[in-house]
């Protein structure tokens, strides 16, 4: 017996399976829809390996759901128009709704957390950001076609793709062409300078916050240990 959180951190399918296999295709693809995907998900059993062509921002947008508390914000490439003299033409405003519970959110954010500090992306840890709180994902698709690293830290949200269009341009292998290590250096030196910009207002001494009487034992990063879960009500996490 393992955890979710050790199943995540290691990138394990058949831990992705297992799930699949108690809850079903339609239940994944429904809660991906929650957190903002818009792109066809084919409820398929496959689907929790995730053989689906999703938008870089669809992606940013539904892990930003995670570190905003459980509300997708739906992300804008255009915020203000102004015309040549600087006179405001149009506003832009995001969308947010609540998509899942503040706990599952904070949930998620610490399982994630699991990902960068002792998992498939811990090279963040040794070569870029050592110090902060940080949550991330790596992904990486047959044949190494795609790399990806979609990464949190308390106040932002970014993701990464490394590809091409055409589905036959692929790394020789694993090592050079995995996500952890094709997409997660770009994030890294990203997020590095992102840090050292003291105009942004974005800090290692952020943290991601814990809900209001959230009661859990979140540590359970290894396979014998036990994830104690005390909800007060069977909706507290979706």
């Amino acid at each position: 017996m393992v955890t979710l959180k050790w199943g995540l951190t290691r990138s394990s399918n058949n831990i992705s399976a297992y799930l699949m296999k108690q809850f079903g295709p339609k239940a994944m693809a429904d809660m991906c829809y929650k957190l903002g995907i818009k792109s066809y998900l084919d409820p398929v059993v496959s689907l929790c390996l995730g053989p689906a062509d999703l938008y870089l921002t669809e992606m940013v947008g539904a892990y930003g759901t995670y570190g905003n508390k459980g509300v997708h914000i739906e992300p804008l490439y255009v915020t203000r128009i102004e015309d040549k003299s600087g006179n405001v033409l149009s506003t832009f405003t995001p969308r947010r709704r609540e998509a899942i519970s503040e706990r599952a959110a904070f949930l998620m954010v610490n399982l994630l957390q699991g990902v960068v500090n002792e998992g498939t992306a811990y090279r963040l840890r040794s070569r870029y950001i050592p110090e902060g709180e940080l949550a991330g994902k790596t992904g990486t698709t047959n044949n190494q076609s795609d790399g990806w690293f979609m990464g949190l830290v308390p106040k932002l949200t970014a993701g990464v793709w490394v590809g091409a269009e055409d589905r036959s341009v692929h790394f020789e292998s694993l090592a050079l062409g995995g996500g952890a290590n094709m997409a997660l250096p770009i994030w890294g030196l990203f997020m590095e300078k992102v840090l050292a910009d003291t105009t942004l207002n974005i800090n290692v001494t952020d943290r991601f916050e814990v809900p209001a009487n959230f009661n859990m034992n979140l540590r359970c990063t290894g396979a014998d240990e036990e994830l104690e879960v005390k909800p007060q009500k069977n909706d507290d996490f979706f």
